[in-house]
């Protein structure tokens, strides 16, 4: 059985794919708009999960933010620390790998 994701992209949204390891798997991951280097708490987050998705024959640990607006992001480790700045372009998917 094959996962399925439906992309909101297009104009200036695009889409970001968290690739991890199945260490992180269900557990919450969080990215802000900007470029930050410690903890914000004023800061807005978006979040999502590290979900196992099957395709191919093999399995893929992700989390997918499926309408993100063009721009820089920051993306949060799951203990709260910055992990690194990400460009989201509008049209298309930007990928990270987070191991």
């Amino acid at each position: 059985m094959m996962d399925t994701l439906v992309l909101d992209i297009g104009g200036d949204v695009g889409a970001l794919v968290l690739v991890a390891g199945p260490e992180l798997a269900e557990q919450e991951i969080e990215i802000s708009a900007g470029r930050h280097t410690s903890i914000d708490a004023a800061t807005p987050r978006s979040h999502n999960v590290v979900h196992a998705r099957h395709g191919g024959g093999r399995v893929a640990y992700t989390a997918v933010f499926p309408s993100v607006p063009a721009g820089d992001y920051t993306v949060w480790r799951p203990d709260g620390s910055a992990h690194a700045t990400v460009t989201i372009h509008g049209g298309r998917v930007t990928e990270h790998h987070l191991t």
